[in-house]
């Protein structure tokens, strides 16, 4: 283990709200080791993004981390030229360019028709009505697995995302994630005859095409499902309700005082959908007066790197108005998310605006219990349910 201070944690108490102890940790212990979570943790933003980038120390290769031995070696847990070299083959389905010529009318047609499936309801739970099915519709076509259900998409997500955080060795969750990684390999292994008749623009038939190895082809596509799904299901929904009890900063974008693109962009940076990265320690080094050893892990706390006082004022407070340059939510350096544009416009381009614009008079159910968050390595609201009308 690493010579930083210990601090200790409540593993519940992380879950339902990280952001106190966070904060602590920033102002006394910037660098500190967790023996709960078995890792040192790195808090504060500049430490972040400087570390993140030095991948000759802080490696993303960890052949027997929790990601590699339960999901497949993905580009994610690479560094160096092979990451470049995977990267290089997936990327053109999500970049940018393709975004906006392919995706982006999709997403507008996917959103419509699942708002058109409860809009006459009157009241839903938008956490699996909404938030879950637009993430899960935009996956399945991006992915290629456009014959599964987007329940089952969500379910495997999440049980990988339970797995791949499963440091406390939980062996109910393991089991769920292999089930989840098997289930996938059974969609892939159906799709793939039709995708090599019939290529389109997906992630299976892109990498198909491109003659990435099957294994890699795999692992990447569960890699996608882990966490294309999450971020931006907790992200629709989590910025969904910090809109609605915050209705001055609601005001502020239905007016065009400020773009839905940066309310989603304030509320990844308040509310970190993806609060954390591991790393695996490749040799000795010494930084910030802490010595770090071989094999050890590291997470970069992305989620309170997004709440560092240095760079945010008052940065516990939701502000639409802020200046979200220096947060850390798609991380930073060779491993900043390759999924981040088709991110903005499926959430902040298409969710966001579309359920203010159908839905009138949009507001939570007060009769139901407060609406609860958790997680700290992956973070978003358990339920959200709403009236309007």
């Amino acid at each position: 283990m690493s010579s930083a201070p210990t601090v200790n944690v409540d593993p519940a108490a992380f879950w339902a709200d990280p952001y106190p102890l966070l904060a602590e940790m920033r102002a006394t212990a910037p660098i500190c080791f967790v023996p709960e979570l078995g890792a040192t943790l790195i808090t504060r933003r500049d430490d972040i993004h400087l570390c993140e980038k030095n991948v000759a120390v802080f490696s993303s290769d960890q052949p027997g981390g929790l990601m590699n031995v339960l999901m497949g070696h993905n580009m994610m847990r690479k560094d160096g030229d092979e990451h470049r070299r995977e990267r290089f083959v997936y990327y053109p389905t999500i970049s940018p360019r393709k975004v906006e010529q392919v995706w982006s009318a999709l997403f507008e047609q996917l959103a419509d028709a699942v708002l058109d499936d409860f809009e006459e309801s009157g009241s839903v739970d938008l956490v699996p009505d909404y938030a879950t099915a637009v993430s899960g519709e935009a996956l399945k076509a991006v992915t290629g697995l456009t014959q599964v259900r987007f329940q089952d998409l969500n379910a495997w997500s999440q049980a990988m995302i339970d797995g791949v955080a499963n440091y406390t060795g939980n062996p109910e969750l393991e089991s769920r994630c292999h089930d989840a990684t098997a289930a996938i390999d059974a969609a892939i292994s159906e799709r793939l005859p039709e995708i090599k008749q019939q290529s389109d623009y997906s992630l299976l038939s892109v990498m198909t095409e491109a003659g990435m190895p099957e294994e890699m082809v795999r692992a990447n596509i569960k890699l996608t499902i882990s966490g294309g799904q999450n971020e931006p299901r907790d992200a629709i929904a989590g910025a969904i309700w910090a809109l609605l009890t915050h209705p001055d900063q609601l005001d502020l974008a239905l007016s065009g005082e400020v773009s839905w693109l940066q309310v989603f962009e304030e509320y990844c940076r308040w509310i970190a959908p993806i609060g954390m990265s591991p790393r695996r320690v490749a040799v000795q080094h010494t930084y910030g007066g802490v010595v770090f050893e071989p094999e050890e892990r590291v997470f970069f706390m992305f989620g309170s790197g997004n709440r560092d006082e240095q760079y945010f004022d008052e940065p516990d407070r939701f502000d639409v108005t802020r200046d979200t340059t220096a947060s850390l939510h798609f991380g930073a350096g060779p491993h900043f998310c390759a999924g981040a544009a088709a991110s903005r416009s499926l959430v902040g381009d298409v969710a966001l605006p579309k359920i203010f614009e159908r839905l009138d008079n949009l507001e939570i159910d007060l009769g139901n219990a407060p609406v609860e968050f958790g997680g700290w390595a992956f973070r978003g609201p358990l339920r959200l349910p709403v009236n309007w009308g």
